[in-house]
């Protein structure tokens, strides 16, 4: 199978841009919400489908690049914005042939699912947009996958992302994400395309600010003329210079690569948790093939609460789903047993077996550390040459849990008659448009009674008890914080954060205030 590792190998692209969070503020979020729920609906039925529809795509192209280049709908403008864009390709040849390398085994897939929505078949040059089809891209701003989604629009869009599987990496689920996002913004943005792939990149509400600034001084709202940011300004004539070049492939000299008009690959409902080193030796793959090929599973085994679908090269799928019918349900994960002895804490047995309390506690289901002399526990079982790898990767998914749990504590809020995020935001020091980002919500639109917001609020930092000692002081006429830090010697960030007040927040007379002092260094 080296054929499917050679797919890969080549030194991936760094995606040059990434799905924006959505931007507020959006008066018509409501109108959204109800076109996200109608799109939901009407896809339902082919999104949670276990095998995709294996029928062949017409086979009067036997090239997918030339079928997609035939069959484009959007008009090229030729502007200076999109020569700049084309030239680029053009002085780069080989971009294209890298590019085609990586989507060879996706594209066929991908297309799939476009024509299945009856959507421009122009989106499913978006990945080589996005991430230049790299399935494992990964931006400074934490989008990820072929489609490069925000953790939070991830989320909104159905796409789970734990320890064992980020559905934004998941080939499948990714692009059903990613095509129902744009069929929203589609018909949210009054049915045009650019406005929508505009908005894909930074938002329908930086959008939307941006046609009603046009309108407010009558000037016209098409995209060309919205004031975006400089990212979206390059974002849509990228692709339509592809469009461009395809389409006029032989105008410009270009010769296409060739990705066959079938599929290779197929998609496998496992049933279950599977180790992937052994369905690998069922599929008669390496682990790094079959990993290559289903880049959404973090870990050694796939989720166990599923999904349990992996991606499997045709020719050889149903061999593999015979092979994986006749194997033994205790064949298919691999645990270790063991009985805690005394002396034994969590922490020891997480290291000793190069895991983590945390993954400890949820495969045992365990709300606690707990735990008694002889209590069985399961332990996920690697082999040696995974090992240094999991024990890596398990370090750094703690890591990455204890940060985002020592700065912030998440508190769910029920919303009370009257509330308004402005009140929410001053209650835990924080501001509106986090809130609004946070729960994907318009930061102008009206609360509902009852409604559910998440928060993240500060977590108070303490100083050290052994050299500070904690005082209240009873603001006096004439004080400020900034005073107030001098006079007591700390530091004027801390005392903010002690009390959850805002920087520039007036004190009044009699109000009190926690400090954490250093005897010796107060002024007194």
């Amino acid at each position: 199978m080296k054929f499917f590792l050679s797919v890969f190998i080549l030194f991936f692209v760094t995606a040059c841009t990434s799905t924006g969070e959505l931007a507020g503020p959006e008066p018509s979020r409501k109108n959204i919400e109800e076109l996200q729920q109608e799109m939901f609906s009407r896809s339902a039925e082919w999104r949670t489908a276990p095998f995709m529809d294996e029928k062949s795509l017409p086979e009067s192209y036997d090239n997918l690049w030339l079928k997609l280049a035939e069959g484009f709908e959007f008009e090229v403008p030729q502007n200076a914005r999109v020569a700049k864009q084309r030239d680029y390709f053009l002085k780069h040849p080989n971009h294209l042939a890298e590019v085609s390398k990586r989507a060879e085994p996706f594209l066929y897939l991908i297309i799939e699912q476009i024509e299945a929505k009856n959507l421009p078949l122009e989106l499913a040059l978006l990945p080589v947009v996005e991430s230049t089809f790299n399935p494992f891209a990964y931006s400074q701003s934490h989008a990820s996958g072929l489609w490069q989604f925000m953790p939070a629009t991830g989320v909104r869009f159905g796409l789970t992302q734990d320890w064992w599987y980020d559905g934004r990496r998941d080939v499948y689920a990714s692009t059903d994400a990613a095509l129902t996002y744009m069929d929203i913004l589609h018909n949210y943005l009054n049915e045009d395309w650019l406005h929508a792939l505009a908005a894909y990149n930074s938002g329908e509400g930086r959008v939307e600010r941006a046609v009603r600034a046009n309108k407010k001084y009558n000037k016209p709202t098409d995209y060309w003329h919205l004031s975006l940011p400089i990212e979206t300004q390059e974002y849509v004539p990228k692709l339509l210079a592809l469009v461009d070049i395809l389409r006029n492939h032989k105008k410009y000299g270009i010769e296409l690569p060739v990705i066959a008009n079938k599929q290779v690959l197929t998609y496998v409902d496992t049933g279950s948790q599977l180790d992937l080193a052994y369905a690998a030796e069922l599929a008669e793959l390496s682990p790094d093939d079959l990993q290559l090929l289903n880049p959404a599973y973090n870990r050694w085994v796939t989720s166990p609460n599923g999904p349990h679908r992996l991606l499997i090269p045709t020719k050889i799928a149903q061999q593999f789903s015979q092979k994986l019918a006749n194997t033994a349900q205790n064949k298919r994960t691999r645990w270790s047993r063991y009985t805690v002895q005394s002396g034994d804490n969590l922490g020891f047995i997480a290291r000793e077996n190069y895991t983590t309390i945390n993954i400890l506690k949820q495969v045992n289901n365990l709300d606690s550390a707990f735990i008694k002399i002889g209590q069985p526990l399961l332990i996920p079982f690697a082999s040696e040459a995974q090992k240094d790898d999991f024990s890596r990767q398990a370090r750094r998914f703690e890591g990455q849990q204890a940060s985002a749990n020592k700065t912030k504590k998440k508190v769910i809020y029920t919303v009370s008659e009257a509330d308004t995020l402005w009140d929410i935001s001053r209650d835990f020091n924080v501001r509106v448009k986090e809130i609004a980002k946070w729960n994907t919500i318009n930061s102008t639109e009206p609360l509902q009674l009852g409604q559910k917001l998440t928060v993240w609020k500060a977590i108070k930092s303490t100083p050290n008890k052994n050299d500070t000692h904690r005082m209240t002081y009873q603001v006096r006429a004439g004080d400020s914080l900034h005073l107030i830090a001098s006079k007591f010697n700390v530091k004027l960030v801390d005392l903010v954060r002690w009390n959850e007040l805002n920087k520039g927040e007036y004190i009044q007379p009699g109000q009190k205030l926690e400090l954490y002092v250093a005897v010796q260094k107060s002024r007194t």
